[in-house]
């Protein structure tokens, strides 16, 4: 299995080492941005499989990012939203209904918390691929067998 990759994204250095250091726990490529523009330019450099993102970040605010990152990876890519600002659960359900966050944490969150979600997210995708058939044993199952 190739090692995940894990775009993380917080304007503050000491939130992303924190961050970084929680994701040690798990077998994963972490790449950190500190703001809303370079984290998009990672996004499409990198392709990574899940993005970790603060809500407030400079130059493109996390909300937006959020958005353009499922836009743009039609789904695929997870995006889970940390703040310590927008807290209660409207923001919560703002940023999984309308823009398509896989998960909303407030700050401070529980570590565990966020590793477990974490590793939801991506074998999530993997679970999906093991579950599809190949397209050869699809054609046996539906050819008729005599000849």
């Amino acid at each position: 299995m190739t090692e995940k990759k894990i775009l993380i994204v917080d304007y503050e250095p000491s939130s992303l080492e924190n961050l970084a250091r929680i994701l040690k726990n798990i077998k994963v490529q972490v790449i950190q941005a500190t703001d809303g523009a370079q984290a998009y330019d990672l996004f499409k450099e990198e392709k990574p499989d899940l993005v970790i993102l603060e809500a407030i970040l400079p130059k493109l605010h996390g909300f937006d990012l959020t958005r353009k990152i499922v836009q743009e990876s039609q789904g695929t890519v997870p995006v889970i939203i940390l703040t310590g600002l927008y807290k209660g659960p409207q923001y919560k359900h703002e940023a999984m209904a309308n823009l398509g966050a896989a998960e909303y944490l407030e700050k401070p969150f529980n570590p565990d918390v966020l590793l477990e979600v974490v590793s939801r997210l991506l074998s999530a995708e993997e679970e999906i691929e093991d579950v599809l058939p190949d397209p050869d044993s699809v054609l046996s199952l539906i050819e008729p067998k005599d000849k």
